[in-house]
């Protein structure tokens, strides 16, 4: 059984890490600086909260072969999502706009339908919900 998960975030997360874009918008903000975006912020990703991926994968727990998507099969914009964080953290600040990546996918986003209908596994939080517990969790530190 093998599980493909689509960009996993949440409380946790290093702000400077790579991939998570809420985590770096988060932990920019909360230390000051500007946010980064590379491009245009209109390639978009599947964000799936790290509780839903966790409940995912005890949800496969047992079964014998199949490869299943675990993400929320909605795709978010860069742009988006910098709203959503600034909207969840209660601050505005000017991002600041990179050059775009090389090799960069422009748009990622996964089918889950196979596993809500062979595991009974569906998302259940919501971008606002799973930044408002992001933000709160990186004000912790």
């Amino acid at each position: 059984m093998s599980l493909r998960l689509a960009n996993v975030w949440g409380p946790r997360r290093n702000p400077q890490g790579g991939a998570g874009g809420a985590a770096f918008s988060g932990g920019r903000l909360g230390e000051g600086g500007p946010p980064r975006i590379y491009g245009d912020g209109r390639q978009t990703r599947d964000y799936v909260y790290v509780g839903d991926v966790v409940a995912a994968v005890l949800a496969a727990l047992g079964r014998d072969g199949g490869v299943y998507n675990v993400g929320t099969g909605v795709e978010t914009s860069v742009l988006e999502l910098y709203e959503a964080v600034q909207q969840s953290a209660g601050v505005r600040r000017e991002a600041e706009h990179a050059d775009a990546r090389a090799g960069e996918l422009q748009r990622s986003v996964l089918d889950v339908s196979l596993a809500a209908r062979e595991l009974g596994w569906r998302p259940e939080l919501d971008l606002a919900d799973g930044l408002a517990e992001t933000w709160r969790s990186l004000q912790e530190r």
